[in-house]
């Protein structure tokens, strides 16, 4: 069983392999395309397309792993149908259970592979490509997200952002602004912020201290214009998405949230997801599995490759659905985050039950 499961996994790992490649390759052109259509802005080169392109693969390496498995495991597992080695397999004594329990570990190895490319390579490719993006826009902008929100250097000011809740609104606005010699010139405090077209922003409740000769002077406004280089397009490429974010940030800033009592049903489904996501490659693999006991006349290579290209991508919608259905719904993180793995899982062991009977 030892060498028959070292040549299922070679077949296996060759086969994903291969469709990962094909994958990456895909999306990396469809980037390519959008990308091309920036190209000859000012400061945006054919050069940092190609640098932008390549900085997003491994996010899609993370998010397209599982179709990948899917795909690669139905390959294999057809071909083997194909050459009659499965049926050789099947006479030797190779039950279902058997197959799966041999495919198991492979999977896990794929799926904490998977875990620690989203965890560690990922993230630091979305960070690295967010600074060509402000590089080639030329704005000057230098910008980090802590736990205590985004920190953003607008020219001479220091500015930190609690919450961006849209594309044109900021929550809990601080602008530290100093002079040339480095000075600190004042402090203002707004709840909110509102851009409304070109440099300008509308500041709302600001508390503001000024630092002058003198001494110090408080003032505040119901209302103040603000002028920044800041704008939603800019504020788009340095908010990283929770779904974008490492495990040990997001669990940092979920706690952070729930300290400041503010909402924290997105990021704690997006936490759940990510340790439960990478598992689905190992669902993905069994869900393989019973295709390969279909014949060859009742389907065929392209027909399994077809049914394999559909489950993978109704699994893909169903984890993203239920993302948003769990917060909109206010559903339990953990059932929002698990339940299209599950009920994929409960799905692969169904029809392993049906065809052991067959």
């Amino acid at each position: 069983m030892r060498t028959l499961r070292r040549y299922v996994w070679k077949m296996v790992l060759g086969a994903v392999g291969l469709v990962m490649g094909a994958l990456l390759l895909l999306f990396a052109f469809f980037d390519l395309i959008q990308e091309l259509g920036d190209v000859g802005k000012p400061g945006y080169s054919v050069s940092l397309s190609l640098l932008k392109v390549a900085l997003a693969a491994p996010g899609h390496l993370y998010e397209l792993f599982p179709i990948a498995a899917l795909l690669g495991t139905l390959f294999a597992l057809a071909q083997l149908v194909a050459n009659s080695e499965y049926t050789v397999m099947r006479v030797s004594g190779v039950s279902t259970r058997r197959m799966a329990g041999a495919l198991a570990p492979l999977g896990l190895a794929l799926a904490l592979a998977n875990f620690l490319v989203g965890e560690f390579v990922a993230p630091l490719s979305e960070a690295a490509a967010q600074r060509v993006l402000l590089k080639s826009r030329n704005t000057g902008v230098i910008a980090q997200e802590f736990r205590s929100g985004l920190w953003v250097k607008d020219g001479e000011s220091f500015v930190n952002v609690t919450q961006v809740s849209t594309g044109n609104v900021l929550n809990g606005v601080r602008i530290y602004e100093f002079d040339s010699a480095h000075r600190l010139r004042a402090i203002r405090d707004a709840r909110s912020g509102t851009f409304e077209g070109g440099s300008h922003w509308r500041l709302v409740e600001v508390a503001s201290t000024e630092f002058v000769e003198t001494g110090t002077r408080a003032r505040r406004d119901e209302v103040l214009e603000w002028q920044s280089v800041l704008n939603p397009g800019i504020l788009e490429v340095l908010m990283v998405v929770p779904e974008r974010m490492a495990f040990g940030s997001l669990y940092e800033y979920v706690q952070h949230l729930r300290d400041n009592r503010q909402a924290t049903r997105r990021h704690e489904i997006a936490l759940y997801s990510k340790l439960i996501y990478p598992l689905a490659v190992v669902v993905m693999m069994l869900l393989a599995l019973p295709f390969a006991y279909f014949r060859v006349r009742e389907g065929g290579m392209g027909g399994k490759m077809f049914a394999g290209i559909m489950l993978g991508l109704g699994f893909h919608l169903a984890s993203r659905l239920f993302g948003h259905l769990g917060l909109l719904n206010a559903w339990p993180p953990l059932f929002a985050a698990a339940f299209p793995s599950l009920l994929f899982l409960i799905a692969a062991f169904m029809l392993m039950w049906v065809v052991e009977r067959r």
